[in-house]
């Protein structure tokens, strides 16, 4: 019983720590500007791309804290997903609302390349069509 009471203020108390130290890392400079020059410092790859991306970063800090927030182990894996998705809610709140707009349709009953409406015969097979080598 004690476990489950301690759940919920560990829990709440993982979100915002998973949210504060994901924006340390990825949006802010740091005391000194020592996370600024961090990312400067990754250069491409994927190190920086973690560094760029607020719900990449968040389910990394959020894997330990799991661990902490979990009563059982296995519902860690649930815990963990559970506060990074929380923190990605967090930093949602207050941004501007993001508004999906179709673009504007050109070259209207042409065919792109891309999109076929009907079964094209593949190049070289003739006939009732088994694959090479069948």
């Amino acid at each position: 019983m004690s476990a489950d009471v301690d759940f919920w203020p560990r829990l709440v108390l993982a979100i915002l720590v998973t949210w504060r130290v994901t924006h340390l890392l990825v949006r802010e400079d740091g005391p000194a500007a020592t996370l600024a020059r961090l990312r400067a410092t990754l250069g491409p790859g994927a190190w920086s791309g973690m560094f760029a991306c607020f719900y990449c970063m968040s389910l990394w800090v959020a894997a330990p804290l799991s661990l902490w927030v979990a009563t059982r182990p296995l519902d860690a894996w649930m815990v963990w997903l559970a506060l990074s998705g929380a923190a990605c809610l967090c930093e949602r709140i207050g941004q501007p609302e993001v508004v999906v707009q179709p673009l504007p349709e050109t070259n209207l009953g042409e065919d792109d390349g891309m999109l076929r409406t009907q079964a094209e015969p593949a190049a070289g097979r003739t006939g009732g069509g088994a694959a090479p080598g069948a």
